[in-house]
């Protein structure tokens, strides 16, 4: 059983356009290919944040978490997923419905009218939160 830490993702090497900022509505999600073939799900909650994290359910594998159920407890901004409805926060990724495997984490950012996700060597950091 793996679980992540709740440390910041590291400085992104490369960053990725997703979407126009305008089309990414809040409490929805997009899902997004990353180099290397990797997939995130970005968030942008009603407060305006944005948050990106792995689009693969480490319950079940499917490519889902974008179309996941966004939410909030006691503050923290989260998405369940739409399959099993686990629960997972947008900051870090941890399971908050208790033990078990998490969402990897992504830098995310908006520049110049898109939203982008940065990668470190092409790669999710997997250990915290991918908040703007």
């Amino acid at each position: 059983m793996s679980v992540l830490t709740t440390q910041t993702p590291a400085a992104a090497d490369a960053w990725t356009a997703v979407c126009p900022s305008a089309l990414l509505a809040a409490e929805r999600g997009t899902a997004a290919l990353l180099p290397g073939g990797e997939q995130a799900a970005v968030f942008r909650t009603a407060a305006g944040e944005l948050y990106a994290v792995s689009n693969i359910d480490p319950f079940t594998g499917a490519a889902v978490i974008a179309r996941g159920i966004t939410g909030d407890r006691a503050g923290e901004p989260t998405v369940a997923s739409p399959l099993l409805k686990h629960v997972f926060s947008l900051r870090t990724g941890l399971p908050l419905d208790g033990e078990g495997p998490g969402l990897a984490t992504y830098p995310v950012r908006e520049r110049d009218g898109q939203v982008e996700v940065g990668t470190a060597d092409g790669t999710a950091d997997g250990t915290g939160g991918g908040r703007l």
